[in-house]
């Protein structure tokens, strides 16, 4: 058998292409299809599903059988839902920005590049933005690997009404940039979080140097572009952005280092099939209070994932329980745990359920 030249290799690589762009516009016509159905139904569902986004990707990942890697292969439907989605609806994300910070990586991770990002200047103005309807979701970061939870994010869920429909990770990789490599470093401006998460590699790398902690890794990045003997610590992202030069890469101390956002809306999620439910609980002034609240978990089997004590704003030593567990609140044994822990606490808020991040 003749061997295939690069010729004919290219001519058949075109020819596939030609399929996939004819069975990615036939997908967007379907969308555009339910798109119509929504319209004219008493069913007005919300256009953006996130448990049949999930259940999608899942799916994706389950027969993916060939050499590309799974999440590879998820991001590119990712990228194909997100533009239908776009002709049916759309979609506009608040983010904690400026533009390249982590929390609007993330918020294009989940959605994808087509929808449009509104940048809010901190937490708050997140949930403000989605509340008043300039937004149809919100991104908020929630926890981190290295630095534990996001306590303003947790009183604003415990202020607002806004519900969590959605997760995602993000890897946290930290560069360090400068205008002019030529340049000696005496300054090096970034997010006090940034600096709790690089701590061991400053001290080793650049002892002498002033830190400047500024509102996120993004300004300060905008704040090196026009500064003499100065870098920031931020993300690859924002050196493109603002026409900087990265001198060192990955400086965080810890190459695990993960954090976790949270998307926020109006609209409460059905079931994807692999789910988690966050609630936050105000227990009784009484010994075993805790206990109580954690035992109905316990007895129908279900897993706690996470366990977060915080205390409540302007309220001496009282503390409100982030509980984050497996399972959809309309699952059977979950419905019967928050039933009983609603008869044990002084207080239960079911903040939503929504599908386990995939990607």
């Amino acid at each position: 058998m003749a061997k295939k030249t690069i010729t004919k290799i290219r001519a058949e690589i075109d020819s596939i292409d030609k399929q996939i762009q004819l069975l990615i516009n036939n997908r967007a016509n379907l969308a555009l299809d339910i798109a119509q159905l929504k319209k004219t139904t008493e069913n007005k569902d919300s256009f953006y599903r996130p448990e049949r986004e999930a259940q999608v990707l899942k799916a994706i990942i389950d027969r993916n059988d060939g050499k590309i890697k799974d999440k590879d292969i998820a991001h590119i439907f990712r990228e194909i839902m997100s533009a239908c989605l776009a002709l049916e609806q759309s979609i506009k994300v608040a983010y904690l920005g400026p533009a390249g910070t982590f929390t609007q990586e993330a918020a294009l991770k989940h959605f994808g590049n087509t929808v449009s990002t509104i940048h809010c200047n901190n937490i708050d103005e997140i949930f403000s933005v989605v509340e008043n309807d300039n937004a149809n979701y919100g991104v908020a970061p929630i926890e981190n690997s290295s630095n534990g939870v996001v306590g303003i994010t947790i009183d604003m869920l415990h202020s607002h009404k806004l519900k969590i429909c959605g997760e995602v990770e993000i890897p946290i990789r930290h560069q360090l940039m400068i205008r002019d490599k030529s340049q000696q470093i005496k300054t090096i401006y970034s997010h006090q979080q940034s600096f709790d998460q690089c701590r061991q590699w400053i001290n080793s790398n650049y002892p002498n140097a002033q830190l400047r902690s500024v509102a996120s890794n993004s300004l300060a990045a905008n704040m090196v572009k026009s500064k003499d003997n100065a870098a920031a610590i931020a993300s690859k992202i924002s050196s493109n952005l603002y026409d900087l030069e990265i001198i060192a890469k990955n400086i965080e101390d810890k190459t695990s280092n993960t954090t976790r956002f949270l998307v926020l809306g109006k609209e409460e999620v059905g079931i994807s099939g692999k789910d988690k439910t966050s609630i936050l609980v105000l227990a009784k002034h009484k010994s075993g209070s805790l206990f109580d609240i954690l035992e109905p978990f316990k007895n129908n089997n279900i897993n706690i994932l996470q366990l977060v004590r915080h205390p409540i704003p302007g309220v001496k030593w009282e503390y409100l329980f982030l509980i984050d567990i497996e399972g959809h609140q309309k699952d059977k044994k979950v419905e019967l745990s928050l039933k009983d822990i609603a008869n044990k606490a002084l207080k239960i808020e079911i903040l939503g359920s929504y599908p386990q991040t995939i990607l």
